[in-house]
């Protein structure tokens, strides 16, 4: 194991307490609201954005996606100090690379300060993938379109979130094998996460995946007006 291997296993753990400070929750109870007791009771952007309006929902989901983005980031710069090139070169690069950003994923689902509870890990895992340049971009971009676009027409986040996370998998395999990366050899690291990820996260909307049959869904928007705190 080489140094810069050494240095990214070092940085799981930060990256682990820094995807489980429960941003949602601390931003709400500035407002005297505790998101966990309100809406549909989790601490990420959509439940605060619900209860206390758009401008909350941007707030929340900018600081959640910064706690996937900067681990991955940090982890890029060893990269590229050790390599030479941000690129990683063998499968242990990409595996470590992942391996950060995936901790700052566990820690927002299950995080350390909330008894291992936690938020759907959207917002962070777009930040992991964000910070994992160039591989991931356009799939990245792919997933995002079809968010927006199912999120447009159906009003439900939890749907375009659960599609969103298929998609990018399924974007990066076929955009992978288009363009001849080597998306079943050296950089399997990189389609096991994105499977595990989408996986994840259909688990983590489990209860809105029963509301949605069971058509007791709350559509964005349509749901609570912004709250006064008390």
């Amino acid at each position: 194991m080489t140094a810069a291997h050494q240095v990214l296993l070092g940085l799981v753990a930060p990256a682990y307490l820094l995807g489980s400070v429960p941003f949602g929750l601390l931003v709400a109870r500035t407002r005297g609201i505790d998101p966990r007791k309100a809406g549909s009771g989790n601490i990420g952007a959509t439940n605060v954005g619900r209860l206390l309006g758009g401008k909350y929902f941007a707030i929340v989901f900018i600081l959640d996606m910064l706690k996937g983005l900067l681990p991955m980031l940090a982890a890029a710069a060893i990269l590229r100090h050790s390599r030479g090139s941000v690129r990683a070169d063998h499968a242990t690069d990409y595996l470590l690379w992942l391996l950060v950003g995936f901790a700052a994923i566990l820690g927002h689902m299950f995080s350390i300060f909330l008894g291992f509870k936690g938020g759907k890990g959207v917002a962070t895992s777009s930040g992991v993938v964000l910070g994992l340049f160039p591989y991931y971009t356009l799939p990245a971009l792919v997933a995002m379109a079809g968010f927006l676009l199912i999120f447009k027409t159906s009003r439900y986040v939890s749907l375009a979130s659960i599609c969103a996370a298929a998609i990018f998998a399924l974007a990066f395999i076929g955009i992978g094998l288009a363009a001849g990366w080597p998306v079943f050899g050296e950089q399997w690291p990189l389609t096991a996460f994105a499977i595990l990820v989408a996986v994840m996260i259909v688990y983590k909307h489990r209860s809105n995946l029963a509301r949605l049959r069971a058509g007791t869904e709350s559509r964005f928007g349509r749901q609570e007006k912004s709250i006064s705190p008390p």
